[in-house]
């Protein structure tokens, strides 16, 4: 995945939750919204690690995607 189209996933993303945000999200639509957050600290965190990699000349395609756990757990 190139850093393209994970900027293009984080756009689609913000997209769908600034729709439901402005709709006035229903509990169903809640659950969606949470999962919408989690998806983009993935992506978000994706890319910070492509990025990285690509700074101190590692290969950026040997970035992975981190599990919900790991992401949503940083303490900053």
């Amino acid at each position: 995945m190139s850093d393209q189209s994970i900027l293009e996933r984080i756009s689609a993303l913000i997209d769908e939750e600034h729709q439901l945000r402005s709709a006035g999200a229903a509990q169903s639509e809640g659950q969606r919204l949470q999962q919408l957050e989690i998806e983009l600290d993935q992506c978000w965190d994706l890319l910070r690690q492509r990025r990285a990699k690509r700074e101190y000349g590692e290969d950026p395609d040997t970035a992975s995607p981190r599990d919900p756990g790991t992401v949503e757990g940083y303490i900053g």
